[in-house]
């Protein structure tokens, strides 16, 4: 991720993701969807292969399973295909974030001393350079370390570490991004789906000064078209609202 993309995201609280290009080249878009797993979750195991077939072992699916504890909204407001749209809306920003799932960590290593804000009251206390993204969103800066580990009990600020070592705690990250954080936007990405808003403000939210409003239409594009694939393997449609921003 070029040093440029950091600084602009210093002081939007989003979560900092790399500039991952879209991946899921082979994905097919399959007929009907098979039914949710017995977990209640709206995406099957099997879905979530056929979305991620390259991803890294640390990404389970029962990992998310675990992780859906943490926001019982999530995927379960609305009817069924509103359900099943949020799930791919998530999904497809996931993938875009992390190359399918296959990185854990942030790829540049020369950005990692650059998302420790020193203003804050409680500093860097695992280390300037320990505050790079990690998990399905790219979880980065110690401020949002602090604040995701304070929703979720657990003590990120001092122990980053755990985002890229516990699948649960990871995926919860991205779950806390996706279900309280506006970022640039207007909504919580949550909000923006089940509301009907459009996966446009999910961009607009997670990402939306450095790809929308005529920004990087490559990059923003590359979103849509996974969104569009994820909802044809969950037998859903792209709703209504805005598709880009």
């Amino acid at each position: 991720m070029p040093a440029t993309r950091a600084l602009a995201r210093f002081r939007s609280r989003l979560l900092a993701g790399m500039s991952a290009a879209a991946v899921a080249c082979g994905l097919a878009v399959a007929a009907p969807a098979v039914p949710a797993a017995a977990s209640g979750f709206v995406v099957s195991q099997g879905q979530f292969n056929q979305m991620f077939p390259s991803r890294s072992p640390f990404y389970s699916y029962q990992g998310l399973v675990d992780a859906l504890r943490a926001y019982p909204a999530f995927v379960t407001t609305g009817d069924e295909k509103t359900r099943r749209r949020e799930a791919a809306a998530f999904l497809a920003n996931v993938s875009h974030e992390t190359a399918g799932l296959r990185y854990v960590v942030e790829q540049n290593t020369s950005n990692y001393p650059h998302y420790c804000d020193t203003s804050q009251p409680y500093g860097c206390p695992a280390g300037q350079a320990a505050y790079y993204g990690r998990g399905p969103l790219q979880l980065s800066w110690n401020f949002n370390y602090k604040a995701a580990g304070d929703a979720l009990h657990v003590d990120l600020l001092h122990n980053p570490w755990a985002v890229e070592r516990d699948s649960a705690v990871s995926w919860k990250t991205a779950l806390w991004m996706w279900n309280t954080q506006t970022g640039a936007g207007h909504w919580t990405a949550h909000d923006a789906m089940v509301q009907g808003k459009g996966f446009g403000e999910t961009i607009r939210t997670i990402n939306g000064d450095l790809e929308c409003d005529g920004k990087n239409p490559a990059e923003r594009n590359a979103r849509i078209n996974l969104f569009e694939r994820f909802t044809g393997v969950l037998g859903t449609d792209v709703g209504p609202g805005n598709l880009s921003c």
